[in-house]
């Protein structure tokens, strides 16, 4: 048995040369400089015995053996952060280091209302934000690079805790007086299934939108051509379509100075689960359930802007 334990500091410098696949970013996002990386790998191949990495001028590849250390690392890295976050929890909640991923079609339109009250209620609170797509959040959420995020549900999300803040409206929106006079209410099947835009894969609203509206040939049909909500606003705003959005996006003014109408819309579940997620277990859960009830206070009363009237 081999009486050398690699160091914490030579587990991160492995997992991040895998997450980026290139020692340069690699030593970017650890704060060190190439050399001080490679060598520090070096060191953890040497004294094991084994090699982890190969190395040529173009790619740099794992072995097999180097792909199973790197997952028990990520491990090993998650339950040292969580032994530093008992003390840290012990003491006054909310305090100190928070690292939250965001998925897209939340940040732009909640943090403004959330960070101002973080800020005056909670000082010292450092709160440090990714803005991801969900499934990247969630690989971040279990790697230990993050503490919680903040997403909407449902989305598969396997061992984790969360707790469900509120519920997020979906609206349908199209250019003005196009129809000329709208109902009240757009039901699924008034929906023309060569006009609706939808993100591109990796955004779960594109998942919700098409569930709460039930029809096959919708899914099916469906143009996915946005990169994020303020792309599809353009391109409904020129007359290329209709599309969903949440009510936040509505309450964050994102139809403000354009020619776009919004209607909510009927059906059965028409609406998304905005979530706070964090590991099983984690020692700071009780600070998430507090977090929890900040963002859901921020999220409450707001009001509809003009144009989704």
């Amino acid at each position: 048995m081999s009486n050398y334990m690699p160091t914490l500091k030579q587990l991160q410098y492995l997992v991040a040369l895998k997450e980026h696949g290139h020692f340069g970013k690699a030593a970017d996002s650890c704060y060190v400089t190439q050399s001080t990386l490679s060598a520090g790998i070096r060191e953890l191949e040497s004294l094991i015995g084994v090699t982890l990495v190969e190395r040529t001028r173009r790619v740099v590849r794992f072995t097999a053996l180097g792909d199973r250390i790197v997952e028990k690392a990520h491990r090993v890295l998650r339950e040292a952060e969580e032994l530093a976050s008992i003390a840290e929890a012990s003491g006054k909640p909310l305090t100190g280091e928070l690292r939250m991923s965001v998925i897209p079609t939340i940040a732009p339109f909640l943090l403004p209302r959330l960070l101002p009250r973080l800020r005056a209620d909670r000082p010292e609170l450092k709160l440090y934000l990714r803005e991801e797509t969900t499934q990247a959040a969630i690989d971040s959420l279990r790697h230990g690079n993050v503490d919680c995020v903040l997403m909407a549900l449902p989305y598969p999300t396997g061992e984790l805790d969360s707790e469900i803040l509120f519920q997020d409206p979906l609206y349908v929106a199209f250019p003005r007086d196009d129809p000329t006079n709208p109902p009240e209410w757009i039901k699924p099947e008034m929906i023309d299934e060569n006009k609706l835009l939808l993100l591109e894969d990796g955004h779960c609203l594109k998942d919700h939108a098409l569930a709460a509206c039930n029809r096959p040939d919708l899914r099916a049909s469906a143009t996915m051509m946005g990169t994020s909500l303020h792309t599809l606003i353009q391109m409904v705003d020129n007359g290329l379509g209709v599309t969903m959005l949440p009510e936040m996006a509505l309450n964050g003014g994102i139809l403000e100075h354009t020619n776009i109408t919004a209607r909510p819309l009927q059906s059965d579940h028409a609406w998304r689960d905005i979530a706070l997620v964090w590991r099983k277990n984690s020692p700071r859960e009780k600070e998430f359930h507090l977090l929890s009830e900040i963002l859901r206070d921020a999220a409450e009363h707001p009001a509809i802007r003009a144009n989704a009237a």
